[in-house]
């Protein structure tokens, strides 16, 4: 079964949106956000599949835009994240993250019991399949580097969206 067939039958429900970093797809089981994805050099990794929305992807659309107007601060959609014990427990610590604050790699490896493993917590976050939602761009390096996004346009997205939260770094 090829990516998009999978897709369709684990994430049936899907929506789209401009954003001021690009295009944004959402997927849906219909009841939680199982993925965003972030437009990269001008494409989503499903442009084939049409639209089919549903309920909560319409809402995780409208508070993603809401989000990039600068008035929402938390997102309230449920998100259904399929992974490692070790990934989904990164991504709690991602979640509790707040708008407008960051966390560092060291810090979410000890919080999850992994001191000294920033480079495997990195990975997990690189596996984030709902960026933004679970805001994964808030980790810094332990110096305060904007480092190591793979969404978007890399780095420069990221940097971005530090700034929109008034998030301070360096690049």
């Amino acid at each position: 079964m090829d990516t998009l067939t999978q897709l369709r039958a684990a994430s049936p429900y899907l929506q789209r949106c401009v954003t001021p970093i690009g295009r944004l797809e959402v997927a849906s089981d219909g009841e939680s956000i199982t993925a965003v994805a972030i437009e990269h050099r001008g494409v989503l990794p499903h442009d084939g599949l049409a639209f089919d929305s549903t309920a909560v992807a319409d809402e995780a659309v409208a508070q993603l835009l809401d989000y990039f107007e600068g008035w929402r601060k938390k997102f309230t959609v449920p998100v259904e994240q399929h992974g490692t014990t070790f990934q989904r427990a990164v991504w709690h610590q991602l979640a509790a993250v707040p708008w407008g604050s960051s966390t560092t790699y060291g810090a979410i490896a000890r919080a999850v019991g992994r001191a000294g493993s920033g480079r495997a917590v990195g990975r997990a976050i690189a596996l984030n399949p709902t960026p933004l939602l679970v805001g994964c761009h808030r980790v810094l390096s332990a110096t305060g580097n904007a480092t190591g996004w793979s969404w978007g346009e890399g780095i420069r997205t990221k940097a971005w969206l530090l700034t929109h939260e008034g998030i301070p770094h360096s690049t």
